[in-house]
């Protein structure tokens, strides 16, 4: 049943889980519908979810869900690939709250960890003493080690330090009858002791021994002797050569056993320098031939990417996509690192590599052909640059309906041989995949003999998900047939556990399943993962059953196939907008660390709003959904970061037009969406206007009326606006000839700062071009996005359209100064008017100026100005237009460039001006990174920041005043006629 009902016991479940624990338990629709998912192919929505403060709470929690019988699964970031992070269960969400690093000795070098903190956490804590924890999978920056335990993740470095079991010491657990005790290597002495003590936890270590010398043998004999075997209980951890190492036993046993409070971890020595060779290969099985090879040169890492990657990042326009030039020739390519005490070790390493690739001949590849092409990066950015393509093989999978459809499914998605059966099973298993017709995209760990595929299933139609079926049956066989594992990395949740018979010997089944039931007899952790594991094409997010609903809208969704339900199944949870630090995504989450206020979360409660008979049942009219887009900021951080462009400020427009239909909208979206009216009238009288927003006393009463917080600082019109002077400026005659060049007189520039527009009319002026601006009062609406107002701004842009035509008839470039408001005609603008052509035109046709200046002025010899400055892209610059002809263009000028990896500034256009929650998460993300460090800046460093939010955002933050690039342009101007050397 694709949506079964609540148990019948939820609310009075939910009642007494609020009595017994401090931390969050929710039970309603929205919270049930974004755990129901994770990043694999299985949607099950969960009885409710609880977020622990503490151990106490967990056992508390366990104690009242025993009481009813409720099933229980722990989880970490949500990204699990077999389905064993969702199951119609209690989920315990460690992530919140228990993400505390306990201690950390280095001289031990070991860790303790709560269960949800993140990986990179624990790596930068011990980088500072050479160490770190080896395991990294491609999800380090957001993944918990209770995920990477329950898992046994791996990673680009389990070459160099091997997977999470083999870096667990000591677990500290709590099963579900409550039984809660610390665990690790036991030898035989103490095991007795423990046995003859008695209790749950005599009897369970007295199981385990019988399990040990019952099967003994046949876990030697039956469990894949190869580096990344991780199919199957790590029953071999308690075989004596192994220490009856009962922590590593559990390891990888996905949360069916017993549930993680804190972990023991091993560090390992972190090589301070590194050096990289990059081979490049005409097929993805020829790479495959080469790894028994490559491995006798001590790489610590030997990654595998293949040109699908690269075509995928061009066609989303990826910034890592400029940087496939670096790669050597071929289709497909191995990544190998080497580390050192030092760069000349490290380089030696590398260099050794070189010059006996110099000396092969001919070798034995399916195909006969030379050996591959190679090249070594002795610049560390063109070297991280090659990494980057590689760390985004994974999310950039999926595809869009507009850029080709491809699902990028995972469940055979992480198949594990020895590296030096590797090529033959690479040959065999792309013949597979051309026998079924599919297409899969290629990376993984060849180092290790990890295969990652990203494959096309169709999931919708009865024989798509036979065939499905069929395939993973084949490939289980074939991956066997080598001596490998289904799981190399992963687990296999249910979505691989019906297919372990066919890896495993009957014999090892059986003591699989006494293990299960040792740990957990009433089978209440993760029930029917793993052990009695649900069939493997049940619960599936798509499936037969799935009947979304297709909502009409406003926007056209040129790249979805018109569908709204597409756009927002974009998300298939990969979770890079869990990151709590980097990048523009998602700065509400990184304040808040709640999963509705990510990217992911609100994609996945719209996802479910359009399901049929999901737990979202009000649609458009759900309170859930609102109150997730709530803290959405509309910075567009999504649409640049997300893997699959996912963009939340487009849907939240959709939805809030919607959600107000019939409705008054809140004062706000009045007071502030039509900023555009009220600057207009107050620039008949702007003395009067600023008198009265900003006297002492009546100051507050305005902010109350308008929403605005009370601590925001109201921008003050100005005397004159842009446009004004610009018509007394034209009345004396045009001061330059030259092509033309139409100025956008934006409202934020012409109302409040025109002094930007004057810089810039000076600057293009400079460049040799004759400045035009529009007639007539023309804004691009865009407030409007931010409440919903669709059907107003699609007004708005019909009049752009009609006001533009001569100039897009003639082809004249427009200029655009505020990032905000170009984004509109880069953006919003065919997708509201996909057919019409003069959108169309005006799309192709509008620049930033940078964006001008480096494209149609080229040989325009900059000005020079030699200071220091810190620059703040704008959020919509970065993800719709990019920044990288601001970077280029102020290297030119000769600034020493500071930007800083700040993300949002926080003020998002009007979102920091309202009063409330909104602003205090305004501000909690301008002080995450920019705000801090725009106060550690001498005075005479320049602050640039082209948007009139940021500006806005580091004024009220720190009383530092930035400048737009045209100012920064202009003032360089200046300073060169002073002194022209």
């Amino acid at each position: 049943m694709r949506n079964p009902p609540q148990p019948p016991y939820a609310e009075e479940l939910r009642a007494a889980l609020g009595r017994a624990v401090a931390g969050e338990v929710r039970f309603g629709p929205g919270d049930r519908a974004m755990y129901a998912h994770e990043a694999s192919i299985f949607r099950q929505v969960p009885v409710g979810v609880v977020l622990p403060r503490d151990a106490g709470d967990v056992e508390a929690a366990l104690a009242v869900c025993r009481r009813f019988g409720a099933p229980v699964l722990g989880r970490g970031c949500g990204t699990s690939l077999a389905g064993q992070s969702v199951n119609g269960a209690v989920v315990f969400d460690f992530t919140r709250h228990m993400d505390a690093i306990v201690g950390l000795d280095p001289e031990r070098r070991t860790a303790r960890v709560q269960p949800g903190v993140i990986c990179d956490a624990l790596r930068d804590a011990a980088e500072p003493y050479g160490l770190t924890f080896g395991p990294d999978p491609a999800t380090h920056d957001h993944a918990t080690l209770g995920g990477m335990i329950g898992n046994n993740s791996c990673g680009t470095h389990s070459a160099m330090a091997g997977k999470t079991v083999d870096n667990i010491e000591e677990l500290e657990i709590v099963t579900y009858d409550g039984t809660r005790m610390r665990v690790g290597p036991t030898g035989e002495a103490e095991l007795e002791r423990i046995i003859m003590a008695g209790g749950r936890r005599g009897a369970i270590y007295a199981g385990l021994r019988r399990i040990r010398d019952a099967y003994a043998q046949v876990i030697r004999d039956g469990m894949p002797d190869i580096p990344r075997r991780v199919s199957g209980y790590n029953l071999d951890a308690l075989l004596p050569e192994n220490g009856f190492n009962v922590a590593r036993a559990l390891v990888g046993s996905e949360s069916t056993l017993a549930l993680t409070l804190e972990a023991t971890c091993r560090l390992v020595e972190s090589p301070p320098h590194r050096s990289l060779v990059v081979l490049g290969y005409p097929d993805i099985p020829s790479s495959g031939y080469d790894v028994p090879w490559l491995l006798g040169f001590g790489a610590i890492g030997l990654e595998f990417t293949s040109r699908h990657v690269v075509d995928n990042l061009r066609a989303k326009r990826f910034p890592a996509a400029r940087d496939a030039r670096l790669l050597p020739p071929g289709e497909a390519w191995l990544l190998m690192e080497f580390g050192g005490r030092t760069r000349r070790e490290a380089d030696a390493a590398a260099r050794a590599l070189i010059r006996a690739l110099a000396t092969l001949g001919v070798r034995s590849y399916p195909n006969g052909h030379a050996p591959p092409s190679h090249r070594f990066y002795d610049d560390p950015d063109e070297a991280a640059a090659v990494w980057e393509i590689r760390s985004n093989s994974a999310g950039t999978s999926r595809m869009p309906v507009g850029l080709g459809g491809h699902g990028g499914w995972p469940n055979w998605e992480d198949a594990a041989v020895a590296p030096e059966r590797l090529g033959p099973y690479l040959r065999d298993f792309v013949h597979l995949l051309d026998r079924y017709g599919y297409d899969g995209v290629f990376y993984g760990h060849w180092g290790d003999g990890c295969v990652h595929c990203r494959i096309d299933f169709d999931l919708r139609t009865a024989e798509g998900v036979r065939k499905y079926r069929r395939f993973m049956e084949e490939a289980a066989d074939l991956v066997v047939s080598y001596g490998g594992s289904l799981s190399g990395e992963h687990g296999d949740g249910h979505g691989r556990a019906e297919l372990w018979p066919r890896m495993f010997p009957p014999e090892l089944m059986r003591a699989f399943e006494e293990f299960k039931r040792l740990w957990d007899p009433e089978g209440r952790l993760n029930p029917h993962k793993l052990i009695d594991p649900y069939p493997l094409d049940a619960h599936l997010r798509e499936g037969t059953a799935y009947r979304p609903e297709q909502p009409a809208t406003v926007f056209a969704f040129p790249q979805d196939g018109g569908s709204f339900t597409e756009a927002a199944g974009r998300c298939f949870g990969v979770g890079t907008c869990r990151r709590t630090g980097g990048g523009f995504m998602c700065p509400s989450f990184m304040v808040t660390r709640e999963e509705k206020h990510s990217t992911r979360g609100r994609a996945r409660l719209l996802q479910e709003m359009c399901e049929a008979t999901g737990p979202i049942r009000d649609r458009w009219r759900s309170d859930e959904v609102k109150e997730s887009l709530d803290l959405c900021l509309a910075c567009k951080g999504c649409r640049g970061d997300c893997p699959v462009r996912v963009d939340i400020a487009t849907y939240k427009a959709e939805f809030l037009h919607h959600y107000y239909a019939g409705r008054l909208r809140p004062r706000q979206a009045y007071a502030l969406g039509l900023i555009d009216v009220w600057a207009r009238l107050a620039s008949r009288v702007p003395g009067p206007v600023n008198a009265v927003t900003h006297a002492p006393g009546l100051h507050r009463l305005v902010k109350l009326a308008a929403g605005v917080a009370p601590e925001r600082d109201v921008p003050r019109f100005a005397r004159r606006t842009f446009t004004r002077m610009f018509a007394a400026r034209a009345r004396r005659g045009p001061d330059t000839a030259g092509p033309p060049v139409l100025l956008w007189p934006d409202t934020f520039v012409n109302h409040f700062e025109p002094g930007i527009a004057v810089a810039a009319v000076k600057v293009l002026e400079a460049a040799g071009f004759r400045v035009l601006i529009p007639d007539g009062a023309l804004c691009c609406g865009r407030p409007l996005y931010d409440y919903g107002m669709l059907r107003l701004a699609r007004r708005y842009l019909r009049r752009v359209l009609d006001g533009l035509r001569p100039y897009l008839e003639a082809g004249i470039p427009l200029v655009g100064l505020e990032p905000s408001c170009l984004a509109v005609f880069r953006d919003e603008l065919t997708n509201l008017l996909p057919r019409d052509l003069d959108a169309r035109r005006l799309h192709a046709q509008s620049f930033t100026l940078s964006e001008f200046l480096t494209g149609h002025a080229p040989d325009w010899p900059v000005p020079r100005l030699r200071r220091a400055a810190l620059v703040q892209p704008h959020c919509h610059h970065h993800a719709v237009m990019g920044f990288d002809a601001d970077r280029r263009l102020l290297r030119a000028v000769g600034l020493d460039l500071e930007i800083p990896d700040a993300g949002c500034c926080g003020m998002a256009g009007s979102f920091g001006y309202e009063a409330g929650e909104r602003h205090r998460v305004s501000m909690a993300a301008g002080e995450r990174v920019l705000l801090p460090a725009v106060r550690e800046c001498p005075p005479d460093t320049l602050i640039i920041a082209d948007g009139f939010s940021c500006r806005g955002q580091i004024a009220d933050g720190t009383g530092r005043t930035a400048l737009h690039l045209a100012e920064v342009l202009a003032l360089a101007i200046r300073e060169q006629r002073k002194d022209p050397t």
